[in-house]
């Protein structure tokens, strides 16, 4: 196969000094699905952020089908056929699937949008590659999975042939991520080439042709996927061995329940909206789920916080909450790790210390006449620091300067280490390495043993397997099942009570 893309001796260091890529080479051969691996800050995002314009590096080279460019701009790359759908989706939710599609593009003759021209080549475009969804939806309706195809469309219908995928499955469902595959299958038959960034290494075995790790900001190594396995590349990607299949860990569960929610109802404008009622016991891990939007967010909203409407009570530890502030909320041991670690898990204007012990800072045990106890302070986030990996050797260093995942670290280092009675953590693994999800569920573990519960809102199969002790489903704001053994059922069963397609009887 021919050489597409040939990265050479790439470096990007930031303005504060912050060595992202160092002495990088990557090639991108046509016609290939090319995973690219690593832990949380190793490079792998900034390395094609720089090949798809949103960063310009720093030293090296890039070649496109043999010349060398300069891409200093998006649009830059998409005059060069390459295209990115991000983890993040950019679309305007109050435009169409059309008007979205073609925003910034659309066809005119005459200053006449010729929407016919535009219907037609859509069609084209989702016959194609099997990729139907409602043109005149507006996309703030539509589903994560529907949301996904019409960024994969937006870069077709540019004319992108080398497509960059930024952890495409990562809110998916087990049948929604086959299918996905399915596409992308599609797509490479059809002459695309494709770059998948990953922490999931059974996507890589099943669906890539080669892999290139990178490890703290340098190229390890290029390899074919039939010649390396699962645990080999997770080595490579962290420097050791980690558990790629967790156990749960033998533990107690109490009759007593710490959280009940009583015939808790959301405005939803149903006549027939069923009521929800669930509880946890003391010492017990519950994991809600369901796709996004299906009613799971509105419950932590709920038990975290008092600023969502709803009827029926939510009680803790034999206490009503239901008016409670947050922090009132914190003073009787509810702690909250929620699933935006940079919106509203972490305060990005100020340092990693000071995000760390937010909590802590307000405590009298950090105070001498009315000033902060510094010294112990740092003592606290050194000891923090090293206990969870944070890769970082300067805890007065703003927090920005992370990756997502070592932000991720200090946000559950802060909720976890209050020891809290109720733990309440949305999508705690999304988006991070093998060697972090492996310290986050011994963290969780650790703190269930100690007797508190966790309320877990996860869509991760082997986070529910290797967490939860019962699984509720939400789907369109209603429970569809219950499932008191995980292992009872597998996650096509779990994903087809996801999607509404079953639905178990008896439920109140």
């Amino acid at each position: 196969m021919d050489t597409v893309i040939r990265m050479e001796h790439i470096r990007k260091i930031y303005d504060n000094g912050f060595l992202a890529n160092d002495d990088i080479n990557f090639s991108l051969k046509a016609g290939e699905i090319h995973a690219i691996a690593g832990e949380n800050g190793a490079g792998k995002s900034t390395l094609m952020k720089l090949l798809y314009g949103v960063e310009t590096p720093t030293a090296g080279k890039i070649y496109v089908r043999g010349s060398e460019v300069k891409i200093n701009s998006p649009l830059a790359s998409m005059q060069l056929g390459i295209g990115m759908v991000f983890q993040h989706f950019m679309l305007v939710d109050e435009l169409t699937v059309l008007e979205n599609i073609f925003l910034g593009m659309e066809n005119t003759k005459f200053n006449v949008l010729q929407k016919d021209e535009m219907r037609q080549k859509l069609t084209e475009l989702c016959d194609k590659f099997n990729m139907h969804v409602d043109f005149d939806t507006k996309c703030g309706a539509l589903s994560v999975s529907q949301k996904q195809k019409v960024e994969i469309l937006k870069v077709l219908a540019k004319d992108a042939t080398i497509l960059i995928f930024d952890e495409p499955t990562a809110v998916l469902t087990a049948p929604e991520s086959d299918e996905l595959f399915v596409q992308l299958k599609l797509l490479r038959e059809a002459g695309h080439t494709i770059v998948l960034i990953t922490h999931k290494l059974g996507e890589i075995k099943a669906l890539c042709d080669r892999v290139t790790v990178l490890r703290k900001g340098k190229y390890i190594g290029t390899y074919a996927v039939k010649d390396i396995t699962i645990a080999e590349i997770s080595r490579l990607m962290v420097g050791f061995d980690v558990s790629l299949t967790p156990t749960k860990r033998k533990h107690t569960i109490h009759k007593e329940p710490l959280l009940e929610l009583k015939d808790v109802i959301f405005a939803s404008g149903k006549s027939d909206h069923k009521k929800i009622n669930f509880d946890i016991k003391l010492g017990e891990i519950v994991c809600l789920t369901g796709v996004e939007g299906s009613g799971q967010e509105k419950v932590v909203a709920a038990v975290t916080s008092n600023d969502i409407k709803y009827k029926g009570d939510i009680i803790f530890n034999d206490y009503k909450i239901n008016n409670l502030a947050i922090a009132e909320r914190r003073k009787l041991g509810i702690s909250y790790i929620p699933a935006d670690r940079m919106g509203e898990g972490a305060n990005l204007k100020t340092s990693i210390l000071e995000n760390i012990g937010a909590h802590e800072i307000s405590k009298a045990k950090l105070k001498h006449l009315g000033f902060f106890n510094r010294r112990k302070l740092y003592k606290n986030s050194d000891v923090l620091r090293a206990d969870y990996r944070i890769a970082t050797t300067d805890m007065k260093e703003n927090i920005n300067l992370l990756s997502g995942g070592n932000i991720q670290k200090v946000v559950t280092a802060r909720e976890i280490e209050t020891n809290p009675h109720l733990l309440v953590a949305e999508h705690p693994t999304r988006g991070v390495d093998v060697g972090t999800m492996e310290l986050i569920f011994q963290k969780m573990n650790d703190l269930r043993e100690r007797g508190n519960s966790i309320l877990l809102v996860s869509t991760d199969w082997n986070e529910m397997l290797a967490l939860a002790d019962r699984i509720i489903i939400f789907f369109d704001g209603e429970i569809t099942a219950i499932i008191d053994d995980p292992h009872s059922i597998d996650e096509y069963e779990l994903g087809y009570y996801m999607l509404g397609v079953k639905k178990m009887e008896g439920l109140l």
